[in-house]
């Protein structure tokens, strides 16, 4: 009522008497109505547009700190221990297959570099390795998956329950209209693959520096965080060279490891690409499963 009060101090005391008598809400409207009766040299109000003045309680501007803990915070703590749940499984059966050292234990060495290039704490690493021998042995399976629309998939997993791990990665693919198969594993071959930052290079450059480093071909890809990457592809044996001849060049490395590269792709279309999509990160998101490969290639 502040503004109103204010209004009503710069009116003539004959308009303010009618307006107190009348009870009517602070309008402008009702104000130039009254006044004309009162005052009729104010009579010429009526024929300008007015606007209403109207009262309402304040409105703070609300900021919900738990949505964006929800939305945003919560998935990503979950996909970082499941990530950290995955590389711990890796180590362990990397030490009972080469020992503690990562010196003679090359696979160790790979999977303590990626755990690095994903800021697991130095801590969790050699606590990981300390108890590996200790643990429960997991074993290691590579399922041969067909899905819709003739793709091929290619799923590691690493499992202390081979019976659940079983029926759920079955569960899973039967629920997105895929199967297991067998061949599937003829669609890719066996590539060491060099990670490194791309940067602001170019295509051409990179094959430039593909070809100079010794590697057979190189792909643009993003990683986690959809930051833009590339992967220098070459033989099993040639990786560490690659690695080191790309690090002399000046490319920044991230890391290095053996994996499945398609040699033939499959076209998908938009509406079956986004059901592919969806039972691919369904794969990821199971806590046994390490990795996952498929030849998956967009329709134009």
């Amino acid at each position: 009522m502040a503004g109103g009060a204010v209004l009503l101090a710069f009116l003539p005391y004959s308009c303010r008497v009618a307006l107190s008598q009348a009870s009517l809400v602070p309008r402008i409207g009702c104000v130039t109505q009254v006044c004309a009766s009162v005052w009729p040299s104010l009579s010429r109000w009526d024929s300008q547009p007015v606007r209403g003045i109207y009262y309402t309680p304040p409105v703070c501007a609300g900021h919900n700190k738990w949505s964006k803990v929800k939305t945003v915070k919560i998935p990503r703590d979950a996909a970082r221990a499941r990530m950290m749940a995955k590389l711990t499984m890796m180590i362990r059966v990397a030490v009972r297959e080469g020992g503690t050292n990562p010196e003679f234990n090359l696979a160790l060495a790979q999977i303590i570099e990626q755990c690095r290039n994903k800021s697991i704490p130095k801590a969790t690493i050699e606590n990981s390795i300390k108890g590996a021998e200790k643990s429960k042995g997991g074993t290691q399976h590579l399922y041969e998956v067909r899905g819709p629309g003739g793709y091929v998939a290619l799923v590691e997993v690493i499992t202390e329950n081979n019976n659940r791990a079983n029926q759920e990665i079955r569960h899973l693919l039967s629920k997105h209209g895929a199967a297991v198969c067998d061949g599937a594993r003829h669609s890719f071959s066996r590539k060491g693959v060099v990670m490194a930052m791309r940067g602001d290079m170019s295509s051409d450059q990179a094959l430039d520096l593909a070809i100079e480093a010794g590697a057979e071909d190189v792909q643009e890809t993003e990683d986690e965080e959809e930051k833009a990457m590339l992967q220098f592809i070459c033989g099993m044996a040639d990786m560490r060279g690659v690695r080191v001849e790309l690090e002399k060049l000046g490319v920044t490395t991230v890391s290095s490891g053996l994996e499945y590269v398609a040699t033939a792709t499959a076209p998908l279309g938009e509406e079956q690409l986004s059901d592919a999509h969806e039972l691919l990160e369904a794969l990821k998101d199971y806590p046994d499963v390490l990795c996952v490969w498929d030849n998956i290639e967009a329709k134009d």
